[in-house]
């Protein structure tokens, strides 16, 4: 297989983009995610890939729980605040205000659309992400007019 016709080919799978957080107590970890896709209907199953070597993959693995930040069209600029480290300052995740999950106590990001919380049931751990499988425990939609961001309209790329 030519590796660059793979790296072409993988990146044309479609992606969204969000940022994903998870707590254990007062540490938080979050950063902006692409692998992400609903995997059931009933019970409602989304599936994750986190990098093993991440923060956010560490707290997953403790607590079993995260919420899922949806970015809408235009929140490039909030996508890139959580390609660095976790930092919280004055009631702020990375510079943007968030409030606590009811179910999962995860951050969640009150400028962005629409957010869920999951608990994982099933990790499949190869390669150097794991595969979460979580069922989705609570939803909130702040903005139902709002169209996802999407990473080929960033002109980003993870994966290939």
């Amino acid at each position: 297989m030519d590796p660059e016709v793979r790296k072409r080919t993988l990146r044309l799978i479609t992606y969204g983009l969000y940022v994903l957080t998870a707590a254990d107590g007062e540490e938080i970890a979050a950063g902006t995610i692409n692998w992400l896709s609903q995997a059931s209907f009933q019970p409602p199953l989304v599936m994750v890939g986190i990098k093993k070597d991440s923060h956010l993959h560490a707290l997953i693995e403790r607590t079993g729980k995260f919420a899922v930040n949806i970015l809408g069209a235009g929140q490039k600029e909030i996508a890139s605040a959580f390609f660095r480290p976790t930092q919280v300052a004055e009631g702020k995740l990375n510079g943007y205000p968030f409030e606590w999950g009811p179910r999962t106590g995860a951050p969640l990001l009150v400028d962005l659309p629409a957010w869920f919380e999951a608990q994982v049931t099933d990790a499949v751990r190869r390669g150097d992400h794991t595969v979460f499988v979580a069922e989705v425990i609570e939803a909130g939609l702040r903005d139902p007019e709002a169209r996802p961001l999407v990473m080929w309209d960033t002109g980003w790329f993870y994966g290939g």
